[in-house]
């Protein structure tokens, strides 16, 4: 019985040391989940479903900008607090996260900061100013870029864009 036991535990040991990880597992992995998924939806239509995902930009004024249009939950405030055009510059996955960043943004840097859920992606977006007309949403997205110390805190998405509250 006991050499059952030791048996087993050599076995066993063995495959402990002979299932390492490596990137080359990863990424074999994830190519495979890549062709599937590819199968399994078709190569025309996952090609126009990524398409999609990039041809959120748009040209005003000159500025190339991403505008995401989409239907939004505001979680905190009044739907009439909101305006039609909101400048994003985080995206959390938990809501006490965005209050925490929405509230550092008030305080610190004075701005009318609020939060939205945005049905699509199931995230939470910090608004940090609203704005009714695209061209002012722009022209502000332009000021944060050509003007580092404009807004002291970090921002953190790549690119501040725009959602357009439908």
């Amino acid at each position: 019985m006991k050499h059952y036991i030791i048996l087993a535990l050599a076995i066993f040991a063995l495959a402990l040391v002979g299932c390492k990880t490596s990137e080359e597992n990863y990424k074999a992995a994830y190519d495979k989940a890549v062709a599937r998924t590819q199968e399994n939806v078709g190569k025309d239509a996952y090609d126009k479903v990524q398409a999609e995902k990039r041809r959120y930009t748009e040209v005003v004024n000159g500025d190339s900008v991403r505008i995401v249009r989409a239907f939004c939950n505001i979680v905190d405030g009044t739907a009439a607090d909101v305006k039609k055009y909101g400048v994003v510059v985080a995206v959390f996955d938990q809501l006490i996260n965005a209050r925490s960043y929405r509230d550092r943004l008030c305080e610190q840097e004075g701005f009318e900061s609020y939060v939205v859920i945005n049905n699509t992606d199931k995230k939470y977006h910090v608004i940090v100013q609203g704005f009714d007309d695209k061209p002012q949403a722009v022209a502000f997205i332009k000021n944060i870029q050509e003007n580092p110390d404009f807004i002291k805190m970090k921002i953190l998405v790549p690119i501040p864009w725009i959602l357009e509250k439908r």
